[in-house]
């Protein structure tokens, strides 16, 4: 019987790339399973030549030759060789070792890599800007003292596992194939603890509260990420420790609001101001004072910009600017010399003292008019 066409096998055209070979791989692949399928030769058959197909066409050697000769380049001793079955172990393990149990953070010893700790931290602007150390307590898993972090009580050592000899897998055969799976009594670890820690039941880490200092640099933004590597979560039975991740949140401040290394601060000023220009003084976040001018006739929205007196540039020598922006306040709970002054200068006002107010309503008269 003519064998099938390996692209024709796995359902791919010529030119399929490698990513859709593996993906086409692995969906018929996990159809036709013989753990799916106990005892079902067809599905043995079909999942045999499921994998030969994809075997050569992995291979970027293997794949040229066979589209350039077909099956021919592997026949006369170039078909399948010994070395299939390790192959096939390699091909297993990237596509269904998440499947199977055999990817994680453990290794052969058993050890395990401890988990990464997130921490959010608050802060205010000020400390942002001047950059400070801040001293965090977090609850978090350490190494047991009571056996070192191996699990096992104090004079005793974890037992080599029966089931699987210290493998941490066992090995199924499944006809033509040898499929291997994480050992059940162990866990994947290779070891038993058959004598356990009373301190932390065998587990090698214990609850505790540690005092960490967090260096923040000045500049942090809102959301900066700090990582602390090796201060997360102790590893099991003497793993690695995870990392520690501090999410820096900065408060709200009652004058400032921040836009990257630039800072905005709405300030009141007076009708008069507005008319007729000043100044006056502003506090900065590096301690200082600051004096604003007002040029005559500013609206509320008119921003004056104070160069360098914004936020730092994180890792830089370079600050942000700080803008003014003007609010004019209208006059309010005013005494009756005050409303007549303001109705004479209402009367004597003209297009050249309010340029936009004096023609506006013409101007939407004119339009209106217009369109009717």
């Amino acid at each position: 019987m003519a064998k099938r066409d390996f692209y024709e096998t796995l359902g791919v055209a010529r030119t399929a790339t490698d990513a859709e070979l593996k993906a086409a791989f692995r969906k018929a692949a996990m159809q036709c399973h013989p753990d799916r399928h106990p005892g079902d030769k067809q599905a043995e058959a079909r999942f045999k030549e499921l994998n030969e197909a994809y075997q050569h066409l992995s291979d970027g050697q293997k794949r040229a030759a066979y589209d350039r000769y077909g099956h021919a380049a592997f026949e006369q001793g170039g078909g399948m060789s010994d070395g299939f079955a390790s192959s096939m172990s390699d091909i297993f393990d990237d596509l269904f070792g998440d499947i199977m149990g055999r990817r994680g953070t453990r290794s052969a010893s058993g050890k395990e890599r401890g988990a990464d700790i997130r921490y959010n931290l608050e802060i205010t602007l000020e400390e942002a800007y001047n950059g400070r150390t801040a001293t965090i307590k977090l609850p978090t898993l350490v190494a047991c003292e009571g056996c070192a972090g191996s699990g096992a009580k104090a004079g005793s050592k974890p037992a080599i596992c029966k089931t699987c000899a210290g493998h941490g897998r066992v090995r199924a055969q499944q006809g033509f194939f040898a499929i291997e799976r994480t050992c059940p009594s162990c866990g994947g670890r290779g070891q038993m603890i058959e004598n356990p820690c009373e301190k932390c039941g065998g587990s090698g880490r214990v609850t505790r509260e540690r005092t960490l200092s967090v260096n923040m640099p000045a500049g942090v933004e809102d959301g900066t990420r700090i990582r602390l590597s090796g201060e997360g979560e102790a590893g099991l039975r003497g793993g690695a420790p995870g990392d520690l991740y501090i999410f820096l949140a900065i408060k709200p401040h009652p004058f400032f609001q921040r836009d990257g290394a630039d800072l905005y601060c709405r300030v009141p000023i007076s009708m008069v101001q507005a008319a007729l220009g000043g100044e006056f003084v502003v506090r900065t976040l590096d301690g200082g004072e600051a004096k604003v001018r007002i040029p005559e006739g500013v609206h509320t929205g008119h921003q004056m910009r104070l160069r360098g007196k914004g936020m730092p540039v994180l890792r830089s020598h370079d600050f942000g600017d700080l803008y003014i922006q003007a609010n004019v306040e209208t006059p309010q709970n005013l005494t009756r010399r005050q409303r007549e002054l303001l109705m004479e200068f209402e009367a004597e006002s003209s297009h050249k003292t309010q340029p936009e107010s004096s023609g506006f309503f013409a101007k939407m008269k004119e339009f209106f008019e217009g369109l009717s």
